[in-house]
This record gives C-alpha cells, sequence and structure tokens, in this order.
C-alpha cells in the first residue's frame, strides 16, 4: 500500500498513514464509525471510558457520542462509516470488537481501493457488519468512575501506573476506606480494583511496546515485579504474548504494503 496514502476526512471511508502520538479531539457524528489500526495502536476515549485497540480489534462508536482518538507508533488507520440507519443491528455503545481474518480483509479491501463495481463496498459492508453481529471483546475497555473517591484513586494510578500501593493506601488520598472502594469499584466499574489496575496498565504497556520498548523494560515501568508476570497477566488481556504483539508490530508493514 502506498505510504502516499493521507487521513480520510472525518465522515468518509478510507484510510492513512498517521504518526505516534496523533490526537483527533473530541467530536460525534451521525453516522456509526469503526476504526481500526492495521498496524499500530489507537485508543478510544469517550464520557464511559478508554479503549486500546491493538491490530487485532477494531474500535465501534456509535452516532451521537462525543469521541476522541489517540494513535501509538506509525499507525495505518482504517475508517469504515456505518450509516445510521444500519447501525441497529450493532451494540448502541462504544465498544471494541475483535478483528477475525474475513472481518479484517474485509475492511482492508473497504479501505485500499476504489470501488470497481457498482454495490461492491455495500456488500463488503454487510459482511462487516455480519462479522460485528457476535458479542463484543470488552477486555481492553478502561471504564472511568464519576465518585470523586474513586476518580482521585485512578487519577493517582493513572499519573503513575507502576504504583503498587494497595486499596487501602490509596483511600488515605481519597478520604474513604478500602471496603467503600472496593465497594465502589464493583458497583460504578463493574470490576474489581485489581482487575481495573491490570487493564489500566495493560493500556500503558500496549503503548510502550508499539514504541519499540523491550518486553522486560515495559514490565518494570507498568509495575509488574518482573517480566513472566507481565507476561501471563499480557496474554490473559490481549489473547497474545507481548513478544508476538511485537513480532506481529514488526512484520505489519511489509505485509500491508504488498496488499
Amino acid at each position: 500500500m502506498p505510504e502516499s496514502r493521507q487521513p480520510p476526512p472525518r465522515a468518509e471511508t478510507g484510510g492513512g498513514w498517521l504518526p505516534h502520538g496523533y490526537h483527533l479531539g473530541p467530536h460525534s457524528h451521525t453516522d456509526g464509525q469503526l476504526v481500526y489500526a492495521a498496524f499500530g495502536a489507537l485508543a478510544t476515549s469517550t464520557e464511559r471510558g478508554t479503549w486500546v485497540a491493538p491490530a487485532h480489534r477494531v474500535t465501534w462508536t456509535p452516532p451521537g457520542f462525543d469521541h476522541s482518538h489517540r494513535f501509538y507508533g506509525r499507525t495505518d488507520v482504517r475508517l469504515v462509516v456505518i450509516p445510521a440507519g444500519l447501525c441497529d443491528t450493532l451494540v448502541p455503545y462504544p465498544s471494541v470488537f475483535a478483528v477475525s481474518p474475513l472481518l479484517r480483509e474485509a475492511l482492508l479491501a473497504l479501505t485500499d481501493r476504489p470501488e470497481i463495481r457498482p454495490g461492491a463496498f455495500e456488500r463488503l459492508r454487510a459482511v462487516v457488519i455480519d462479522e460485528l453481529g457476535e458479542t463484543p471483546e470488552q477486555s481492553l475497555h478502561l471504564p472511568e468512575p464519576r465518585d470523586d473517591r474513586l476518580l482521585t484513586v485512578t487519577g493517582l494510578l493513572h499519573a503513575d501506573p507502576a504504583r503498587s500501593a494497595t486499596l487501602a493506601e490509596l483511600g488515605r488520598a481519597a478520604g474513604a476506606g478500602e471496603r467503600t472502594l472496593s465497594r465502589l469499584f464493583h458497583t460504578e466499574l463493574g470490576m474489581s480494583f485489581h482487575r481495573w489496575r491490570t487493564i489500566l496498565r495493560i493500556h500503558h504497556a500496549l503503548v510502550r511496546l508499539a514504541e519499540g520498548r523491550s518486553v522486560t523494560d515495559t514490565a518494570m515501568a507498568c509495575g509488574w515485579s518482573n517480566p513472566s508476570s507481565f507476561i501471563e497477566a499480557f496474554t490473559a488481556v490481549v489473547g497474545q504474548t507481548p513478544g508476538r504483539y511485537q513480532a506481529d508490530l514488526a512484520a505489519r508493514p511489509n505485509t500491508v504494503a504488498a496488499e
């Protein structure tokens, strides 16, 4: 694929290369939008939290949701618009879907070449919607709280994901006890404190790995005591080892360029 492709306008289907750290500020669409990083990684943020999508996941934002994107590593980003009238078959909230081989090829075909036969893109888009009909992959969703006490705790961890403080220790800064905060994590964020902090650390790890940092350096910087525990946690959440993830990143530019 030629390097000269430019990112598409916000409301159109297409693709382009974006530099590391590129940020698209808060905006919304009247149609639904899929954003896929064929190479690199992206984070999509809404009022419901943040999703990080490496190359085997695609982010979905329904019509009317304010959202922003940030891209990590040099990113081959593909954008596919789903007309509002076709969005009822998909979940009505922002999410992340796993990318099957068929879905990947359909996304690439929609964004990598002009339509040759009338109706071809419409048929490909129908394939995409069918593939997205399965339950969306939620493991990389990091919900954000509204409760001021939780905001204090999560803010401290956002500032330093490697911070090893216990929930009780963090609670002193928030003016709340461990039991209260534990209950709030479950009722407001739908997960335990340990799970939330693990997802936060995985988000930071994905970014560092996309930047070319080593697995060992990433493990230490993101709060794991040793690489093996990091590899275990990363694999459980992302679905592949950090080494495999980096190897895929290294191999993908040549693969994409040849398509």
